[in-house]
């Protein structure tokens, strides 16, 4: 049997191997010539001196640190989940970049949409500062309130920022889907580096927009201008991704006819890069009634010539012939029902597209009141009972960014924010969810620090802002349900809770060739004694990728606990003393994989007869030991 590595995905092995994948002449005695590499590369290697770039101290060090795989594991806390047997949400306890390591192996490209709210760098804020040789003991530090804020009198002030978030992005982009996207939040500070790594990181070809939003019309006086708007900085992973439209709840269309509601748009393409020159299919003549009108003054055309129309083809601009938006067979289709022509003032004629759709591409601007902060702070108050976090994101902001990067119709698409606070991406994403029957799950990830002992949060029971954030999806999930009980009833508005920890294995299991030999006779075997078998199963299902969400059933055979996930995905025991029983029965089930103690056998007669049972009756099997 292979023996587990207990380690997170090594991403620098992964780009190597891609590498190498792409360049095979470039691998010498399995190392990379870089020489090489360069020739094929020719004119796209810039090998001057003088670049553009963009560094600051730490920088190398945060790539490596960013590609070091991680020992930790998350660790299953059911008496804090709701549902825990049959959500497919997650909710993690931890260090974000730990979170972000641990998560890569099962979720490697497969996140649809990732929404962040981190630090402004206001000179208050929370930052963590990253131990680059063990991040989960600096979690350890951190979740112990020894980490400070980040003054704007420190030196390093900007890079202690850039520090902390350009390993957390580099692993959010692994993470998403080829055509998923990620929003950041962010104001003023530091909105001008975050462009600057998300170019780097993304690419400045796959930047969608800046969108501005009016989160306090007053203004917050201080700097001299009265500061209204943050920022949402839009990425997409790939050319693959793009945003959907969003719904325009604000429209009211003021004309009707028998197919419904419509506005009115020109189909000439305004756009003089599209001209006659490059599209000449989309310049042709509509021919137009004058003697005919509807009741909204518009009137009937034709694509061929009639005794008594109008010819008009599209006007020009800047001395450039435009054309239209439409090819000639697709006005055919649509004439008089969809597309007419509209007098102009000048006594000229229009042709104008019946636009009937309530949907809108998202703009630049959001202003409106929906994505107002103290909508945000009112909706919390209210159903905490309470001012106990402040400056919560709106919810409507959150549910119009999920409606651009998700689909309803997607059960696979998965939302991560890594940092989660109050979690309101996962109220919007159950509401969202309630409102257009979607299938989208949500994986909150939040340091557990420590409330002020003065702040009302504290005064209410809140020793740390994931209680706050577990106790709100709680509680909006109810609320959710109760304000719609007849299209919920389906509607998940659970969580699993896991921690990050420090590796369920014992030292030895990591370095053993540090360890005496004669050291081995006094260990049991390599798993830490306070461990129980369902942390062994998580660490197990993040080792082989298996969705921390998964159904998981707990059965007893032969007297042994043994799991089963995703309907004989994965089959695991942990007991000792496991006979040959056990073994046969888990063999007939025919499991992917079957993973147990390395200490588990009963007898030597067990140890020995293992492969053969496994061969006799699932022979296709992959067997792991810890």
């Amino acid at each position: 049997m292979e023996k587990m590595n207990g380690e997170s995905m090594n991403l620098l092995n992964e780009n190597i191997e891609k590498l190498k994948a792409l360049f095979p002449e470039i691998v010498t005695d399995g190392k990379i010539d870089f020489d090489m590499l360069k020739t094929l590369l020719g004119e796209e290697v810039d090998a001057s001196n003088e670049k553009y770039s963009f560094n600051w101290v730490g920088k190398r060090n945060c790539i490596k640190f960013a590609q070091t795989p991680s020992t930790g594991t998350l660790i299953p806390c059911k008496e804090k989940s709701v549902d825990f047997d049959n959500t497919q949400n997650i909710y993690i306890e931890g260090d974000n970049v730990e979170a972000l390591k641990l998560l890569q192996k099962t979720y490697f490209g497969k996140i649809k949409m990732i929404y962040i709210d981190p630090p402004y760098n206001t000179g208050n804020d929370f930052v963590y500062h990253d131990d680059y040789k063990d991040s989960i003991e600096n979690y350890k530090k951190i979740t112990g309130q020894q980490a400070t804020a980040n003054p704007e009198t420190n030196g390093r002030f900007h890079t202690d920022w850039l520090n902390m978030m350009y390993p957390r992005l580099k692993l959010a982009k692994d993470l998403l889907s080829d055509d998923g996207v990620i929003f950041i939040s962010l104001d003023d500070n530091e909105a001008a580096n975050i462009k600057k790594i998300g170019d780097e990181i993304f690419g400045e070809s796959n930047f969608i927009g800046q969108i501005t939003v009016v989160g306090n019309p007053r203004g917050r006086d201080y700097g001299g201008i009265a500061r209204m708007h943050d920022y949402i900085f839009a990425y997409k992973k790939t050319s693959d991704a793009v945003l959907n439209l969003v719904e325009d709840k604000d429209s009211e269309f003021e004309m009707f006819d028998e197919f419904g509601g419509f506005e009115l748009r020109e189909l000439r393409n305004r756009n003089i890069k599209f001209n006659k020159e490059n599209r000449p299919n989309l310049y042709y003549p509509f021919y137009i009634d004058p003697q005919n009108a509807d009741k909204y003054g518009l009137h009937p055309i034709s694509i061929k010539p009639q005794n008594g129309f109008i010819e008009l083809y599209p006007l020009a601009s800047q001395g450039i012939n435009t054309v239209w938006r439409w090819g000639k067979a697709k006005s055919f289709e649509n004439l008089n029902v969809n597309i007419m022509a509209k007098p102009m003032k000048n006594g000229s004629y229009m042709i104008v597209e019946k636009y009937r759709e309530s949907k809108m591409m998202a703009r630049s601007v959001w202003w409106d009141k929906k994505t107002n902060t103290e909508n945000g702070t009112l909706l919390v108050k209210e159903l905490m009972d309470g001012k106990v976090f402040d400056y919560p994101k709106p919810v409507e902001m959150l549910m119009r960014l999920c409606e651009m990067g998700s689909n309803a119709g997607d059960e696979e698409c998965t939302i991560l924010d890594f940092f989660s606070g109050s979690a309101t991406t996962a109220h919007a994403v159950m509401q969202l969810n309630a409102e257009d029957g979607g299938h989208r799950k949500f994986i909150m990830v939040q340091l557990p620090e420590v409330t002020d002992e003065k702040s009302e949060a504290y005064k209410a029971g809140y020793k740390t802002i994931c209680e706050i954030g577990k106790e709100r999806i709680r509680r909006a999930g109810k609320k959710i349900k109760e304000d719609s009980p007849l299209t919920t009833q389906d509607l998940d508005i659970g969580f699993r809770v896991l921690k990050c920890d420090t590796s369920n294995m014992k030292e030895v299991y990591y370095n053993p060739v540090e360890y005496e030999a004669s050291l081995f006779s006094h260990l049991e075997d390599n798993i830490k004694e306070d461990r129980t078998p369902e942390d062994l199963l998580f660490q197990v299902m993040l080792d082989l990728g298996v969705l921390l969400s998964s159904k998981i059933e707990e059965t007893t055979i032969a007297g042994k606990k043994v799991f089963n996930v995703e309907d004989n995905y994965l089959i695991a025991c942990f007991d000792s003393d496991v006979t040959e029983e056990t073994i046969t029965a888990i063999a007939k089930q025919k499991p992917y994989y079957f993973v147990m103690r390395d200490s588990s056998m009963a007898n030597d007669s067990v140890a020995t007869n293992f492969d053969q049972i496994f061969a006799t009756y699932s022979p296709d099997t992959v067997r792991k030991v810890l």
